[in-house]
């Protein structure tokens, strides 16, 4: 089964790609907030087309792909 993971320019996303963030996003749970143009390197994909995981201000969480842009 092989999902297409797209950022928001509809670029295909893998396994260990680097994408930056395209707006500032609030961190749920938290009053940290990820600044626009935040790169996140080596993403890893989710059981989910919509969602990819990586580490951004220093953890490791679950983000948007239609908020990122492949680099």
């Amino acid at each position: 089964m092989s999902m297409d993971v797209k950022d928001s320019n509809g670029n295909l996303l893998a396994e260990g790609d680097s994408v930056t963030l395209i707006k500032d996003l609030k961190v749920k749970g938290s009053s940290q907030t990820l600044k626009r143009g935040t790169l996140v390197k080596n993403i890893r994909l989710t059981n989910s087309p919509a969602e990819i995981e990586g580490r951004a201000g220093g953890s490791t969480m679950v983000l948007k792909a239609e908020f990122l842009k492949k680099v």
